[in-house]
């Protein structure tokens, strides 16, 4: 029986496959809040200030803000490059936390939906006529996974 698992808010049900989610990691010995601090950072390569001003920021709100800012100039080849990057963020948050891997292991048969109208790359836009890139990616993840350990 195929089942899907829709996820969002960290308080919900499967809130730990959130990027916001309070799991940091590491990732060439840099301590990131989050995986969505290390996604947003990696669209400014170039400038490793504003990348510290984002790898330090507490709230999601102006995380997001600042990772959005076109005042800075993003990465020319961020289309190309970010999925690739949120892939490196999810595997370190569950290669670092054993009972994330567990859980990610646990749907096994399931789809994973972010279930979000404010994201219609990354989440389903509500509506299911987004792309859902995350849950892709989670899936993408767990295969391996399974396939390898």
């Amino acid at each position: 029986l195929y089942m899907t698992i829709y996820f969002y808010k960290e308080s919900d049900a499967y809130g730990e496959f959130s990027n916001f989610a309070r799991y940091p990691i590491v990732i060439h010995d840099v301590i990131w809040y989050t995986t969505e601090h290390y996604f947003q950072a990696m669209k400014f390569p170039h400038d490793p200030e504003y990348q510290e001003k984002i790898r330090t920021t507490k709230g999601a709100t102006i995380l997001k803000k600042l990772g959005n800012t076109r005042q800075v100039k993003l990465r020319p080849d961020w289309e190309e490059v970010k999925d690739n990057i949120m892939m490196i963020a999810l595997r370190a948050k569950f290669d670092q936390y054993p009972e994330l891997k567990q859980l990610l292991l646990s749907t096994a048969g399931s789809g994973l939906v972010e279930h979000t109208d404010n994201d219609n790359y990354w989440g389903d836009a509500g509506d299911g006529s987004g792309l859902n890139r995350l849950g892709d990616l989670l899936v993408e993840l767990r295969e391996y996974y399974l396939n390898n350990d």
